[in-house]
């Protein structure tokens, strides 16, 4: 018993200093992509074609003096940043191995569980600060995220009615012989722009507008705070490339093309960023009342009278 607690133990530790580096990485991968969108050529000065430039941002980052407003409630607000990337490394506990370490039956309802209590660390982090700025990108924020969860909710149910189980090794297994994608392409796409308004990416950053608002819900961090909502930001995303490959693109994570497909999709995150505009917040709430709603509504009956159909006949 307590080998396999600690081979456990070593197996998450592992894992989370894949996905540290991971993010560290895609975050060069996209001040780079970003860079020649412009026509420039993004960092490059720091050693061999700008490489350690991640680990140059994050010693400049956390070296920094982190600045506590006098007003603010030290205790949430402190430790809101570290709730949060502790919610986007959880996430990643469902990833589907093969030698099974944490992965169990339920995860997708674990995953629906770590990004709900992703919205309450935002909140907290945006009321703590004691700052206006920070209170309404806050609120921004949470609506969103609630808006868009519950679009990816249903398109969820939609692949669990299809697949009769929570597991991702079931999803592994039903698309051995064709890919999710090409049954339902409308639901893939609902599900990308769900994926980048969950994880606030243009053209859905409202709780940021990094390019002509100051900073949205952590207006008031700095140095360490800052750092750590930037990883949770990052985790997030690369943990939403990941379910998208597992659901719609075969997701055998024993094969390498699992991991370029992962890298496409995070490219796929960083080309929207560096294409399209900023939308406009009532039609952000309209396109996901309006339209993903009854999409996904339509799929999961769809999805549920197939189911109901095959059965009939098997019986």
């Amino acid at each position: 018993m307590w080998m396999e607690m600690i081979s456990t133990l070593v197996g998450v530790l592992i894992l989370i200093v894949c996905v540290l580096i991971g993010v560290a990485f895609l975050t060069l991968m996209e001040r780079k992509v970003l860079g020649y969108i412009q026509i420039r050529k993004g960092p490059n000065k720091v050693g061999i074609v700008g490489l350690p430039q991640p680990f140059a941002d994050a010693i400049k980052l956390f070296s920094k003096e982190s600045t506590i407003p006098m007003m603010s409630n030290f205790f949430l607000y402190y430790f809101s940043p570290v709730v949060s990337l502790f919610l986007a490394l959880l996430g990643w506990m469902v990833f589907p191995f093969v030698t099974v370490l944490i992965s169990f039956n339920l995860g997708l309802l674990f995953f629906l569980a770590c990004t709900s209590m992703g919205v309450y660390s935002v909140m907290i982090a945006g009321w703590s600060s004691n700052s206006n700025y920070a209170l309404l990108g806050g609120l921004r924020a949470v609506a969103q995220t609630i808006s868009y969860e519950v679009s990816l909710v249903l398109i969820l149910l939609s692949f669990v009615f299809l697949v009769d189980s929570y597991c991702l090794f079931d999803f592994m297994k039903y698309q051995l012989y064709v890919w999710f994608v090409f049954i339902s392409f409308p639901l893939m796409l609902a599900w990308f722009s769900s994926c980048l308004a969950e994880t606030n990416r243009t053209p859905f950053d409202f709780a940021e507008g990094e390019s002509e608002l100051v900073s949205g819900f952590n207006v008031e961090y700095s140095g360490g705070g800052f750092a750590l909502i930037f990883l949770a930001e990052y985790a997030s995303i690369l943990f939403m490339s990941m379910l998208f490959c597992v659901m719609f693109l075969g997701g055998n994570v024993i094969s390498f093309s699992f991991f370029l497909l992962l890298v496409m999709l995070s490219f796929f995150f960083i080309w929207v960023r560096g294409t399209l505009p900023r939308f406009r917040y009532d039609k952000l709430m309209y396109l996901a009342w309006k339209s993903y709603l009854p999409l996904s509504l339509n799929f999961l009956l769809f999805y549920l009278g197939l189911k109901v159909i095959v059965f009939s006949f098997l019986i």
